[in-house]
């Protein structure tokens, strides 16, 4: 499972020119999974992702989560963060997750990243064509791998 978290001041996800989920400040959730990924990586991601100190303090230092400042998240399901770029310049995704093993991970890791968080995580519509925007707050922009834990 691969992951970009942007911290945010506000994002908004649309599909046909209807807004499906938008938050005010809080994290953008970027999510690709691969064919295994297991509860366990849900798990680690979504305690990771929402205890990530990168919020300011009082001192304008990044040293609060999105669960301290009560942000909001906005999960986004990404197939192409799996992209394999060595060969030409038409990427693979054969790494992804096809749609009937991704969608029931990412509904998972929604719920999960909600249950942590004590809110409604908004989201995308898996495997629609997307449009998102956001504005970054920082900018602060991190990718996480449940493969790279150490």
């Amino acid at each position: 499972m691969r992951t970009v978290i942007q911290r945010v001041k506000h994002a908004k996800v649309e599909v046909d020119e209807k807004i499906t989920g938008e938050i005010e400040q809080g994290l953008l959730v970027l999510a690709g999974f691969e064919n295994e990924d297991t509860e366990e990586d849900l798990d680690w991601m979504s305690g990771k992702i929402c205890n990530l100190r990168i919020f300011d303090d009082e001192q304008g230092v990044m040293n609060r989560s999105v669960i301290d400042i009560q942000g909001q998240i906005l999960c986004v399901s990404q197939f192409t963060l799996h992209a394999m770029t060595k060969k030409g310049n038409r990427p693979s995704y054969i790494r992804a997750a096809k749609g009937d093993i991704a969608n029931p991970l990412y509904e998972e890791f929604c719920k999960k990243l909600g249950f942590i968080l004590k809110n409604d995580v908004k989201k995308g519509i898996f495997g629609a064509n997307m449009q998102v925007t956001l504005l970054n707050d920082g900018p602060v922009t991190i990718i996480i791998d449940s493969k790279n834990k150490e």
